[in-house]
């Protein structure tokens, strides 16, 4: 019944809202406005909840965009895999190193002149990344930079994958992926890029910041969509979705609004879920933990989301 009073609250809240700043309110953010009273709507319905409330009709005048769906944290919950903190740990220092190589090759080895590689030792320091170590990244990339790729595969259930490598031997890595996909129920095949739109994204801490109050910020800062999602360390973090050429602009915002923000970056966002079993998700599990695993791998997405 709690849950049934707390939607139906959010819903009202937003209807009314929508209703009030409509005219007053640029494209991109109406669309943001649609796409949470969508939102409502399922979690509504979904409990069986009745809504009634006069002014909906007006809300007709709002254009909707392209729902953004939302991330796939909380199937990841399916896994029962504990990893040590010390293989943890060693993971994320890979990635980051991965991922410090790749800015470099993109746009060269000084943070004040590359944004990218700029935001990347930012999220280094954010997670207390060792100074000897980030000073290594850098002039490994320097030394031998590698080459960046994007492998498309399809796993369990249907689901779309999106593979980011950065190696020295192509042949290697993708035999090495190929191997991976097989073991685990995948393959990999062309078509999956088109499930997925590139967008900036800007991570923030979510200390004390509620659902409501989460699509409020998403809303002023000029955001597309706000995700609720985990850090590597299991940290409750949110994630605001904006388009590439306003990641920037989003972020001072959001800051400027009192959030405390940890990262900015460009990322595949899935617009099209594959709805998965229990089994299917357990078996998909496995297998982004295998390609987390791989050495070659920086970074992998998906459009996972479980059946409800």
């Amino acid at each position: 019944m709690i849950l049934k009073q707390r939607q139906h609250d959010i819903l009202t809240k937003v209807v009314c809202f929508g209703v009030k700043h409509t005219a007053h309110v640029p494209g991109k953010r109406r669309g943001m406005l649609v796409n949470i009273m969508l939102r409502a709507f399922r979690l509504s319905r979904r409990a069986s909840a009745v809504f009634q409330c006069p002014v909906l009709h007006p809300c007709r005048a709002l254009h909707s965009s392209p729902v953004s769906w939302a991330g796939h944290n909380k199937w990841s919950k399916v896994k029962d895999i504990k990893i040590p903190k010390d293989a943890a740990r060693a993971r994320v220092i890979a990635k980051y190193t991965m991922m410090i190589r790749i800015a470099v090759r993109e746009g060269g080895p000084n943070p004040e002149l590359n944004v990218g590689l700029a935001q990347i030792l930012e999220q280094c320091r954010n997670k207390n990344l060792p100074k000897t170590t980030i000073e290594g990244a850098l002039k490994g990339a320097k030394s031998k930079p590698g080459v960046q790729y994007l492998y498309e595969a399809t796993g369990p259930g249907g689901c779309k994958i999106l593979i980011e490598v950065l190696t020295d031997n192509n042949m290697r890595s993708l035999n090495e992926v190929k191997r991976i996909m097989t073991k685990n129920g995948g393959a990999l095949r062309e078509g999956a890029r088109r499930n997925f739109d590139r967008k900036g994204v800007v991570a923030a801490s979510r200390d004390g910041i509620s659902s409501e109050k989460a699509l409020e910020l998403a809303i002023e800062a000029g955001a597309e969509d706000v995700q609720e999602m985990e850090d590597e360390e299991d940290r409750p973090i949110l994630q605001f979705i904006c388009d590439m050429t306003s990641m920037k602009a989003v972020r001072s915002a959001l800051e400027s609004l009192g959030v405390h923000t940890l990262s900015s970056s460009l990322e595949f966002v899935s617009h099209t879920p594959s709805l998965l079993t229990q089994t299917q998700l357990e078996t998909a599990s496995t297998l982004l933990e295998a390609l987390h695993d791989c050495p070659d791998v920086v970074r992998v997405w998906d459009n996972i989301q479980a059946q409800t």
